[in-house]
Formats: C-alpha cells, sequence, structure tokens
C-alpha cells in the first residue's frame, strides 16, 4: 500500500470513530430544567452530577431557559439535537408544546426522559413523577387542614397555568378534599408563573380578594416563598399559613418566625440523580421503556414502569421546626 493509500485509510478510520454511536465512556446527558436560578433544579443539578460521577464516562449540561417558557425549552432542545447529545432529561414547561422538538430528538437516536414537570407521552420514552400525584394532592391539602381545625378558606398559588405536574396535583387535591377535608373551602386558584415577582402579586391579590383567607397553598418553591414573604412583610403572621412544597434551605426562616407552620418536598437532588440515572440506562439499552419494566435507579432503589412508562420516585416529606434547621443544611 502507498504512503497515500495508507493516510486515506488512517482517515477513513478516525472518521468512522468519530461518527460511531456514544458509548457510556462518551456520553452527553442533558438536564434540561424549567428556568435557571431556581434553587430546586440547583439542587436537582448536585444529584445529576453525582449520578455521572458514580457511573463514569458520563457529562451532564445542566441548562435551561432564564425564564419558564415552552418556547426557551424547545430552543434549547433543538440546540441539543445539533449537539448531538445522547440523552434529553427533561422537567417540561409544557406537556405538549415540546413534543415536535422531542419526537425529532427521539427519531435522531436521543433517548428522551422527563422528570418532574411530564411530556405528553409521545415526546418521551420514560417519565419520573417526584412522587406519586394523588399522594401529593392530599398532601398539600393536608398541610393546610392540619392547622385550621375549624375548617377555612385557602387559595392556591402554582406555577404556570401549563405545568403538567402541578395541574396534576391541584386536581389531585380537589378530588380528595369532599371526602378527607370538607371543611377545607378552595376560594381561587392562581399562577405566578415560577417568577417571584409575579408570585408575590398573585400572594398579595388573593389576600386583598378573600378577606377570610387562612392558608395559601403553594406547590412550587418559588411560590411558596414568595406568598410567606408577603405574609411576613404584611403583619400577617398567625392570621395567613403559608405552606406547599418547598426547599428547606430556602423556607427556614418562614418556619422559624411562624408564617409558615409547615411544608413538604421530596429529595430534589435524588430526584436530579434518579434521572441521570434512567437516562443512561436507557441509552445504554441496559433498561427497555416499556409497561413493567424495572429500571435501578441507584442508591435512590428501583422503579417499575405503568402502562404510560411513568413511574413515582418516592413519597414526600414534611418539614417543621422539630426538623427544618437540620435539612436546611442539606438542600
Amino acid at each position: 500500500m502507498s504512503v497515500l493509500k495508507k493516510l486515506f485509510a488512517a482517515a477513513a478510520i478516525s472518521v468512522a470513530m468519530f461518527a460511531a454511536p456514544a458509548s457510556a465512556q462518551d456520553m452527553k446527558i442533558a438536564l434540561v430544567v424549567k428556568s435557571l436560578g431556581n434553587g430546586f433544579f440547583d439542587a436537582a443539578n448536585k444529584g445529576a452530577q453525582e449520578a455521572a460521577q458514580e457511573i463514569g464516562g458520563v457529562e451532564v449540561i445542566y441548562t435551561g431557559p432564564t425564564s419558564a417558557t415552552a418556547e426557551g425549552q424547545i430552543e434549547i432542545v433543538n440546540s441539543l439535537i445539533a449537539q448531538q447529545v445522547d440523552a434529553i432529561a427533561i422537567s417540561a414547561n409544557d406537556p405538549d408544546a415540546l413534543v415536535p422538538a422531542l419526537k425529532r430528538a427521539m427519531d435522531r437516536g436521543i433517548t428522551v426522559v422527563s422528570w418532574d414537570s411530564g411530556v405528553a407521552q409521545e415526546g418521551r420514552q420514560v417519565h419520573l413523577n417526584p412522587s406519586d400525584t394523588d399522594l401529593i394532592g392530599e398532601t398539600i391539602i393536608k398541610l393546610a387542614a392540619d392547622f385550621l381545625p375549624e375548617g377555612g378558606d385557602v387559595a392556591i398559588l402554582s406555577a404556570s397555568s401549563t405545568a403538567t405536574n402541578q395541574n396534576a396535583w391541584i386536581e389531585a387535591a380537589k378530588k380528595v378534599m369532599p371526602e378527607k377535608f370538607p371543611n377545607i373551602n378552595l376560594v381561587a386558584t392562581v399562577y405566578g408563573d415560577d417568577d417571584a415577582v409575579k408570585s408575590t402579586n398573585e400572594a398579595k391579590g388573593l389576600i386583598a380578594s378573600h378577606p377570610n383567607l387562612k392558608a395559601i397553598i403553594a406547590p412550587t418553591t418559588v411560590g411558596v416563598v414568595a406568598a410567606a414573604q408577603v405574609v411576613t412583610d404584611d403583619n400577617l403572621i398567625g392570621k395567613i399559613n403559608v405552606t406547599g412544597l418547598a426547599l428547606p434551605s430556602e423556607f427556614k426562616q418562614f418556619i422559624d418566625n411562624g408564617a409558615s407552620q409547615a411544608v413538604a418536598l421530596w429529595n430534589p437532588i435524588d430526584l436530579g440523580y434518579s434521572a441521570v440515572m434512567i437516562s443512561h440506562a436507557l441509552a445504554t439499552d441496559e433498561a427497555k421503556a416499556e409497561p413493567g419494566a424495572k429500571i435501578s435507579i441507584g442508591r435512590v432503589g428501583e422503579i417499575t414502569l405503568d402502562d404510560t412508562n411513568s413511574a413515582a420516585m418516592a413519597a414526600p416529606f414534611q418539614f417543621d421546626k422539630s426538623n427544618i434547621e437540620e435539612f436546611s443544611k442539606i438542600y
């Protein structure tokens, strides 16, 4: 073989190596969140990076739009397709709007997993709920009802009106109220779009519109902090209890000052960790996305997929004055 032919042969082998499908040794998994600058998702990223280190040979790309919009996430997904990542694990701002972009990703051989806030089934292979939807719905109402022995008016301050997870939790809460919490009266549901300023304004609007309001329930870590700050600033501690889903590190001050009696949450670190573990297992064909399939999520345990290829990670955990100090040092 001539020197020139040897050079061409070497170049061909080199191109083939770079064009080969990604293996477990050079895998890129994108963790796409609703918006950057959110403490919940920052904590999830810690778990994602932990999983990548544990697996080895995996790079986690932590990304998301600056504001919680489907349009922003679509742009990011398109960019990730161009980068030829191996997997996309996304907490969606809209269950349907993201489907076309995510289907394009899957058509190109990219594994797609939704977590936290789901994507419609045709737009992903697996969805990981942080907890059982009905259990979360009952929990957020119970957190208010436990401190309202006489019952009373409550309102919900949610994230965006299209957020899959919050909408499902709210519907589950409404379903359980007549039977288990008949004295609790849900007077309004408003949306702060996971934006601190808008959530603050919505909380103020609830208080102004409902003079007999006894509790604000916010199933979003941004909204619950905003509402508790309003109650604190307006000297309404002891009159309106703020509860919902909160990060202990962000919310400890409001348990301490009495603006809130108790909140709940699953461990977001475990959630990000589990999302990466699932993405890796599917991308390497260690697991299949099919009903009944069991997928290991490392130190967190194991999930079993239901008929929609969805599964729940763990039950929410309650934080109050007895334990908030301990957990605020963790996440």
